[in-house]
């Protein structure tokens, strides 16, 4: 009876729109009271859910993303892109993916990257005769490259629930993370050439040095941190503050968008961003324990091998369950509670940890922009003043492509395992 009350009560809470911490935290307040449990292990179980040392990586990171981004780096990160591609037609949508995939080594959050990329491109795409919903899609789908593409935040989460490496976690996204670029790229042009879509002037090798110039700074800032924590400089906490400090120089002195006004406000933002992803996380730790204590991770373990033992079979299975989950939980929250079991589920058939934990954030992002709960699709129509349903459509294509690269991430270990075992050794 309590666990049912507790799915119950988290699933219409989540229904009325809710925010997710609160129905987790709500969900285990009820079956807390149903059962003969102190209230006191509430406390216990957030604090010792946060009281992990890697998880300091996540104030750093948003600090270090809030910091490039207030200070111009979105704009020039942009103008590179579309310097590079912009002359191929349907080139401000392939601007608009590479411009993610470069945020993306900064920000490590996909709902960063649809604010600040969209916030640019989404208006002048639709300027340069582009369908708006199809503008918004693209931004919203390439979004999904930034918890990829290292640092990532559920990365971070993944090691710090598993004890699994971050800097081989880094490591093993990104080529999967240049992969679904690449794979999002050849739809967008192949999207533009059966609509229509315009092209721009191409640029001059000046314009493109330029360019190129003004965005150096972003890209030294993913070599900085993958060099640092590959070469053993820093650990990815310390990374973090690396990160933070290197944005607040470039931003202050290079692209001049810093100073003291503002300063306050992205100190203010990046306090209130991480301590409400500390209290999903120790709130979804909370929820995890009860899960755990009443072992439904393992009778969910031993159904989905119980079904089959099939490796493909059971690959399969996984992917429809992050990806069922990932449409209506926030990440680090299905994180927390899935995928310690999944892991179980994963190694029982032969699967490295690493390349589980790729799947399972890659599963996860693309629920970021799958209807009903898409976060990252109500991002880019708040942004582009466009009903949901109508981005909803648009996104289809990219979707389908994402799902090819989540297959071929799935089923070929060495597209994640390659890099780190190549850097780290075995």
């Amino acid at each position: 009876m309590e666990i049912a009350v507790l799915f119950i009560t988290f699933l219409v809470l989540l229904l009325i729109g809710l925010p997710i911490a609160f129905c987790l935290g709500i969900a285990s307040l009820a079956y807390l009271l149903l059962s003969d449990i102190s209230l006191t292990i509430i406390p216990q179980r957030m604090f010792s859910g946060i009281d992990v040392f890697v998880l300091l990586c996540i104030p750093g990171f948003v600090m270090a993303g809030n910091l490039m981004n207030v200070g111009n780096i979105t704009q020039h990160i942009v103008r590179f892109s579309n310097a590079l591609v912009g002359h191929i037609r349907g080139g401000l949508g392939l601007a608009n993916v590479g411009g993610s995939m470069i945020f993306s080594g900064i920000s490590g959050t996909a709902v960063a990257d649809a604010a600040s990329i969209g916030s640019v491109m989404i208006p002048g795409m639709a300027r340069s005769g582009y369908d708006k919903p199809f503008a918004a899609a693209v931004t919203a789908a390439s979004s999904t490259i930034g918890p990829i593409i290292p640092p990532s935040v559920p990365m971070i989460i993944v090691g710090s629930l598993s004890g699994i490496s971050v800097g081989r976690m880094f490591l093993a996204g990104a080529i999967p993370g240049l992969l679904l670029g690449v794979a999002m790229m050849i739809t967008v042009y192949w999207l533009a050439m059966r609509r229509g879509y315009p092209r721009e002037k191409r640029a001059t090798f000046k314009e493109l040095l330029t360019e190129g110039r003004s965005a150096f700074w972003a890209l030294l800032m993913t070599f900085i941190i993958l060099y640092g924590i590959i070469g053993g400089l820093f650990t990815p906490t310390e990374a973090s503050i690396v990160a933070s400090l290197y944005a607040l120089l470039i931003g202050t002195f290079v692209y001049k968008g810093i100073n003291w006004s503002n300063l306050r406000g992205i100190l203010s933002d990046t306090v209130l961003t991480s301590a409400s992803l500390m209290l999903l996380v120790g709130l979804a730790n909370l929820f995890g324990w009860i899960l755990t204590s009443q072992q439904i991770p393992q009778l969910l373990a031993d159904a989905i091998l119980g079904f089959s033992d099939n490796p493909i079979v059971v690959i399969l299975i996984l992917n429809l369950i992050l990806l069922f989950v990932g449409a209506f939980m926030e990440t680090i929250a299905a994180l927390i509670i899935l995928f310690p079991a999944l892991l179980g589920v994963a190694t029982g058939i032969g699967m490295d940890p690493i390349h589980f934990g790729v799947m399972a954030v890659l599963n996860l992002m693309i629920g970021l922009t799958t209807p009903p709960v898409g976060v990252c699709l109500f991002v880019v129509s708040s942004i582009g003043k466009l009903p949901m349903l109508q981005v909803a459509r648009a996104i289809i294509p990219f979707l389908i492509c994402n799902l090819v690269v989540l297959m071929l991430v799935s089923f070929v270990p060495a597209i994640s395992l390659w890099l780190p075992n190549l850097l780290m050794g075995e």
